[in-house]
């Protein structure tokens, strides 16, 4: 075989495609032979030409987990041996890396079995060494034990002695004070060779490495600071990198890591300074893993971190890459450590970074993605997202001082920069809403075209997430969108009619007046714009008719007539324009009604169905969403579709991810024309190195997850026959990766519970089916409000739950209440796994009130309430002082209202029991009817009367203070 393989190798990696191809099936035919892992070790340490070594290193780590089982010993050592040999002696840098990463594929099954316990202590012993490279290949390839002590630990756990002949390392059996000696001559041809042999040990070994970091960290540490060599510094800068998904939380490990920032920041900079920054940007990474780390690794080395981020991001001399990645770094901190920013004061320094940085043009727009004006704009956002207290004082000062800047890009910032903030910031902005909208409805007249589009996009912003508020001020905001609309420019058309979509959106009866002229406007653009013009157009007026309802009928006709034209459409460039032509037909449908849609709907429904045999995964997403609105506004109606539609949506529902995986490219070769291919045998184990996700794929099984609890829940007992692949799916989909499926997968589970409780009982085997659905659900339910980590869908699996209590009843579920009950106690406590995002964080200051979360596990008391009247009391003992606890300081008037709004209606459905926490409740509610907020006086009115009706005697003697807090 040896002498064939050797010229099937040559072969492949000459030019002629046909010939490499057919060496390629020859030496796949030969790789079935475990014979053919000698044969490879033969020509790697042999072969004449790098490149046919380096491609027998390639071939045999691809193929020697099939075959390692079934060599006979002697083999498994000559195997070893040889490579070894080729780390240590091979001339050529990819040779080596290649061997390396078949040591670390032989590892991952000969190191746990205790067949290769030379391994580990060979490269410990190059810690001990004089020469620059045998410390780069401690720092790269460490292990267990340190220096000496580690070759004595593994003589003694390996029979007194250990033999590395290949190595010229000098055997000597341990006598127990005499030292054992190394030649060290070879080794000194490592390099960055170590490097890949010791991440590839992490990746296959490394748990191995976890119970020893005592005596790791020491050495790692000496090389970090290593002030003789760069290449120690940077090798062990890679290592720890390496190391930290291997690190646990306890105390004396975590303060060990602590230790090698400080080091790690000053390589970084010495890496910056010499022009180094695709090794800088390794520290970036350590500090990306440290910030998602489980294990509370920061500490109050988040503050230098931070600074170094900061550092980076504003030099404007550094690589756009390396500036992006320490962007993104504050981007993590405010999104995981946002408390840690908070305690170390370092919301100001970073938002005088930040804000600055939105005044950047980006240098192309092959880079916009790395821009670091849009990065910086993510980071704010993201900021006001956690921190709005602390973010919209600086942000409001920096917007007041710059919009009328001389730089028109300062112009520009200022609105951005308010726009931004406009989400996490809403409560805030709502209090300055008429001097914002003045320095925004200014710049939308702006003489310069950047600063008019992001006072576009500044509006809505606020039209999506200053509701209602913003809608008083219609009669100075719509004219001026209006206006905009007629910009020269078409980004700022095109960000207008962005605005005015959102805009309209919830203006209801208010836009009565300015139908006519917007329609107009909008059924011209459709006519005569270009195709991202008509898209955004068609935004609008989804928007429009949303909020004019009956009165848009007049339009339809016109405005379904033009949309005939996009759905039919078939060319890869218009197929977008398709796609929100039909999510607008659905928006008109919704808003004109069945009466007037259903008899016109067939050639629309012919044409959605249509598109999905086009590849383009955002009208399948859009079509999703149109036939759940049909479904809507047909109601059983629709059931005549679901043979056609139900089959498309489960056939996105299981779509590949589409993971776009990339592999560790440390084995390519050029043969001239690429690297070596792959072939799909399943002993591959390729080491992944990040994983992105197509979002098209991710959005689509979105929405036709959406569209599956709609089917359901409109078409009731029709759905029937759909039943069992939809809770597979929807099984599956509950524990998706992304938050977005997830939460579709909790609503749809609901809705088809629904479905399934509205078939007659007549059906054979219909109550064994509903309670099997009805069990999944609930267990679904209740592991999501424990164990998932995105509090909107906690928030949705909290609000299934009530509604299913609520419709139920307490028989039906009575075997779930407990674990409900805990699982709700988890959440008041804030034990759950999505409140532990910040679980090593300080806590001082001021609570937010957690809108998306909180409000709905306050929901789920009244639930239980009802479900259980007089009942639940033995329940809401245990549950009452962690909810007590939402209305005391530092939590934010709307947790106390919050709570007062829960005991009400936890008083009206539980009834007498209440009369036990009178005293206790009343002396909140007292506080609340003098409370300076409306919503609060309102509820605490509303509890004082479900007090008095259900609390009995105790409330008797109130009833005169009551009265006086009353009037």
């Amino acid at each position: 075989m040896a002498q064939s393989l050797e010229l099937l190798l040559i072969q492949f990696l000459m030019p002629d495609n046909d010939a490499r191809r057919q060496a390629e099936d020859q030496i796949k035919r030969l790789a079935k032979d475990p014979q053919v892992v000698p044969a490879l070790v033969h020509h790697l340490r042999t072969a004449k030409t790098p490149n046919v070594r380096q491609l027998s290193a390639v071939l045999l780590r691809k193929k020697i987990t099939g075959h390692w089982a079934k060599l006979p010993p002697h083999v498994k050592h000559s195997v070893k041996s040889a490579l070894i040999e080729s780390i240590t002696l091979d001339p050529s840098p990819p040779v080596r890396r290649a061997s390396a990463n078949v040591v670390s594929v032989i590892a991952k099954y000969a190191v746990p079995a205790g067949e290769w316990p030379d391994l580990l202590p060979f490269l410990f012993q190059c810690s001990q060494s004089a020469q620059e490279d045998h410390r780069e290949v401690y720092c790269l390839g460490t292990g267990l034990r340190t220096g000496a002590t580690l070759s004595l630990y593994w003589c003694i756990r390996y029979g007194g002695r250990f033999d590395v002949p290949s190595i010229g390392m000098l055997s000597v059996p341990y006598s127990g004070t005499k030292p054992i000696q190394y030649n060290m001559f070879r080794i000194a041809q490592f390099s960055t060779v170590a490097l890949i042999l010791f991440s590839s040990l992490t990746e296959t070994i490394g748990p191995t490495f976890q119970s020893h970091f005592a005596d790791l960290q020491p050495i790692l540490l000496k090389c970090l600071q290593d002030e003789t060599s760069t290449r120690v510094r940077v090798a062990a800068l890679k290592a720890v990198g390496s190391l930290i998904e291997f690190i646990n939380d306890g105390a004396n490990v975590v303060k060990l890591f602590r230790e090698f920032i400080p080091s790690i920041l000053n390589v970084s900079r010495q890496c910056l300074a010499n022009g180094e920054e695709d090794i800088a940007s390794i520290a970036f990474e350590i500090f990306d893993e440290l910030i998602e780390s489980p294990a509370p690794l920061l500490g109050d080395s988040v503050r230098s971190i931070a600074q170094f981020s900061l550092e980076v991001c504003s030099s404007q001399s550094l690589e756009l890459n390396i500036r992006h990645q320490a962007i993104q770094i504050i981007s993590w901190l405010a999104k995981y450590k946002a408390s840690f920013l908070r305690k170390h004061k370092l919301v100001i320094p970073i938002l005088q970074v930040m804000c600055p940085l939105l005044t950047e043009t980006s240098a192309g727009e092959e880079d916009s993605d790395l821009a670091a004006d849009r990065a910086a704009a993510e980071v704010i956002d993201t900021m006001a997202i956690n921190i709005p207290k602390h973010v919209f004082p600086p942000v409001l000062e920096f917007a007041s001082m710059n919009f009328c800047h001389i730089n028109p890009k300062y112009r520009e910032a200022s609105v951005t920069a308010l726009g931004v903030v406009s989400e996490g910031c809403f409560e805030l902005l709502k209090d300055k809403l008429e001097y914002v909208l003045n320095i925004v409805l200014g710049a939308l007249k702006d003489q310069e075209q950047m600063v008019r589009g992001a006072a576009s996009f500044a509006l809505g912003q606020f039209a999506e997430h200053l509701q209602p508020e913003i809608l008083s001020h219609y009669g100075s905001v719509l004219p001026c969108i209006l206006n905009a609309l007629e910009d020269p420019s078409d980004e700022v058309k095109e960000k207008s009619y962005y605005a005015l979509a959102a805009f309209c959106e919830d203006m209801g009866e208010e836009i009565l007046p300015y139908l006519d002229p917007l329609m107009g406007r909008l059924i011209t653009t459709l006519q005569s714009s270009p195709r991202n013009l008509q898209e955004t157009c068609m935004s609008a007026i989804g928007s429009v008719a949303s909020a004019a309802e009956q009165a848009f009928i007049p339009y339809t006709e016109k405005v379904l007539e033009l949309m005939k034209t996009f759905m039919v459409l078939t060319n890869d460039e218009d197929l977008r324009s398709r796609a929100r032509a039909t999510e607008l037909v659905g928006m008109i449908a919704m808003a004109a009604g069945r009466t007037r849609m259903e008899p016109i709907l067939p050639p629309f429904i012919e044409a959605a169905l249509s598109g999905f045999a086009l590849d383009f995964s955002e009208l399948r997403e859009y079509t999703h969403g149109f036939f759940s609105n049909i479904a809507e506004i047909l109601d059983d109606g629709f059931t005549q579709y679901l043979p056609h539609v139900v089959p498309l949506a489960f056939s996105s529902c299981n779509l590949d991810d589409g993971s776009a995986v990339d592999i560790d490219d440390a084995d390519s070769i050029d043969n001239g024309s690429g690297a070596v291919s792959s072939d799909d045998d399943t002993n591959d184990e390729p080491r992944v190195r990040n994983i992105s996700i197509r979002t098209g794929i991710l959005d689509e099984k979105a929405a036709a997850t959406q569209a599956i609890g709609l089917f359901a829940l409109h078409t009731k007992h029709y759905y029937a026959p759909y039943l069992e692949e939809s809770m597979r799916i929807l099984i599956r989909h509950s524990g998706y990766f992304h938050e977005d499926v997830r939460l579709q997968a909790v609503i749809a589970l609901k809705h088809v519970l629904t479905a399934a409780q509205a078939i007659p009982s007549g059906h054979s085997d219909v109550s064994e089916k509903q309670k099997e659905i009805l069990d999944t659900t609930m267990n679904i339910c209740i592991k999501t409000m424990t164990e998932d980590d995105d509090k909107e869908v906690v928030a949705q699996a909290c609000m299934s739950a009530a509604d299913i209590m609520k419709d139920c009843g307490y028989a039906a579920l009575e075997s779930y209440i407990p674990r409900l009950a805990e699982a709700t106690l988890m959440l008041l406590r804030g034990e759950s796994s999505c409140q532990q995002v910040e679980s090593d964080t300080d806590t001082e200051g001021d609570i937010d009130h957690d809108e998306v979360l909180m409000d709905a596990v306050s929901d789920l008391l009244p639930a239980f309430a009802k479900a259980m009247g007089s009942h639940f009391e033995p329940i809401f003992a245990k549950l009452f002082d962690p909810l007590m606890k939402f209305a005391k300081g530092p939590h934010p008037p709307q947790d106390r209202t919050m709570v007062v709004a829960c005991l009400a209606e936890v008083a009206q459905e539980m009834g007498a029991p209440i009369s036990s926490y009178v005293d206790r409740i009343m002396s909140l509610v007292l506080k609340e009817l003098a409370s300076s907020e409306a919503t609060n006086r309102r509820n605490a009115a509303f509890c004082v009367g479900e007090i008095c009706k259900n609390g009995g005697a105790p409330t008797l003697n109130l009833s005169e203070n009551v009265f006086f807090h009353l009037v």
